[in-house]
């Protein structure tokens, strides 16, 4: 156990927890609803500080990240544990592990020093916190990044965006690059779908921004929740609002945990989700989750020519002359190492 950060003492014996916007007031004994940390007579614990449920290097894509260092490798880690419960959720053995098995906390043991050896070892250029909501292994995740940092391996977070202003502040000293799903644009499918909320998501993906952090946005298209024209109208105008060259993923749903009863979202939903964005104003809008379909490729938005080709998670050509178009030097946002 590690103590953890971001919490204070309130009356009695009961503690809030600042970690994210659920603001949880965790009683002695008790646990927050990530289900990984608990109060320990009047001092909160992290349950899961270096217990990794998951370690594998990645391609930068998986996470998904096109303008990150395209084509490098990830070494990705996760503990058990989450804070939302979103019925769709694909990795749900992990995420809602604590609460499928009476609160076990399951994992190896690691040191922020292994896992950035490991890194370093298996020849990856960033180090990505992902597969479950990395808030909730903050601390363990937070000295890893340091350590990362001083040996020149970039952070990735791969993100709901639920965290509190203060740790989003304190992240940001360590972290290169994000990717924050905006799950939808309605507070009614944040409570429902997820337990959430969806403002804070929204100020989390302006704070990044402003804070300077490479910022791209995930959203998973949902037959008949999250796909209506205008939703993805907002969405995209939102995302605009804000800069329109931060890149959208739309990326195909396919039935799993406690949402079965949906198929899977048709090429034609991205297409024109897609479309929906580039309209909007968006410079970067890509398919994801159906290989094959063109939608994944970056093309320059002064003069269209393709500069990077993808099929998945591969990187089949690079045309980018050092971030620029190789035809009319416009300069591609991004971090391109």
């Amino acid at each position: 156990m590690q103590e953890a950060m971001f919490y204070q003492p309130e009356k009695e014996t009961t503690l809030h927890c600042r970690l994210c916007s659920h603001h949880c007031r965790i009683k002695d004994g008790r646990r927050g609803l990530c289900g990984v940390r608990e109060n320990r007579g009047g001092k909160l614990y992290s349950l899961v500080y270096g217990r990794l449920i998951a370690e594998n290097h990645d391609p930068i894509e998986k996470k998904p990240l096109f303008h990150f260092l395209p084509g490098s490798r990830s070494y990705s880690i996760s503990t058990v544990g989450c804070n939302f419960k979103c019925q769709h959720c694909q990795n749900f053995q992990v995420s809602q592990y604590p609460h499928l098995y009476q609160g076990e906390i399951a994992g190896q043991q690691r040191t922020p020093e292994e896992v950035v050896d490991a890194a370093e070892r298996t020849g990856c250029q960033s180090i990505s916190y992902t597969y479950v909501e990395p808030t909730i292994f903050y601390e363990f995740a937070y000295d890893c990044s340091v350590l990362a940092q001083a040996r020149g391996i970039k952070n990735v977070w791969v993100s709901n965006g639920y965290m509190t202003e203060e740790v989003a502040r304190h992240l940001a000293t360590v972290l290169d690059g994000i990717n924050i799903d905006l799950k939808a644009f309605t507070d009614e499918f944040y409570r429902k779908v997820c337990k959430a909320r969806l403002q804070p998501v929204l100020d989390n993906i302006r704070l990044m921004h402003e804070l300077g952090i490479w910022l791209e946005v995930t959203t998973l298209i949902i037959p008949g929740l999250n796909d209506s024209a205008d939703e993805l109208k907002e969405i995209a105008g939102f995302i605009n609002e804000i800069d329109p060259s931060i890149p959208w993923h739309v990326t195909a749903f396919f039935p799993t945990h406690e949402m079965i009863d949906r198929p899977p979202t048709p090429a034609a939903s991205l297409r024109q989700a897609r479309d929906i964005g580039l309209a909007a104003g968006l410079r970067f809008v890509y398919e994801g989750n159906i290989p094959g379909e063109g939608g994944e490729n970056t093309y320059c938005p002064a003069c269209n020519t393709m500069l990077i080709k993808r099929h998945g998670f591969r990187i089949i050509d690079n045309h980018l002359d050092a971030g620029a178009c190789p035809a009319c030097r416009e300069k591609i946002p991004g971090v391109w190492g």
